[in-house]
C-alpha cells in the first residue's frame, strides 16, 4: 500500500495536478469544497495523473481539510514515487 499527501486548492481557475514537492502533491480543482465535490474531483484527477483507476484511491484523512492523505491500493511505494516524480 502506498500513501500520497496532497495539498488541495479548491475553487481554482483550472484543474491541475503537480508539482510534487518535498513529499506533497499539489492539486488544484475548479470544484468548490461543498458537498464533497472537490474531494471527488481530486480523486479523479490524481487517479488520472498517476495512471490508476479512481476506485483504487481511498481518502484516509483530510476530508474537510486542504491537506489530505490518499491511500493507493495495489501500488507499491516505489512505483508511486516514480509516477509522482513525473509530475513536475
Amino acid at each position: 500500500m502506498a500513501v500520497v499527501v496532497l495539498r488541495v486548492a479548491p475553487g481554482a481557475s483550472s484543474d491541475r495536478v503537480g508539482p510534487h514537492v518535498e513529499g506533497i502533491l499539489h492539486v488544484r480543482v475548479t470544484k468548490q469544497a461543498a458537498d464533497d465535490e472537490a474531494n471527488r474531483a481530486v480523486v479523479r484527477l490524481v487517479a488520472d495523473a498517476i495512471r490508476v483507476a479512481p476506485s483504487t484511491l481511498v481518502l484516509r484523512s483530510g476530508r474537510r481539510s486542504r491537506v489530505k492523505r490518499l491511500e493507493v491500493e495495489g501500488l507499491d511505494p516505489g512505483e508511486l514515487s516514480r509516477r509522482l516524480a513525473r509530475l513536475v
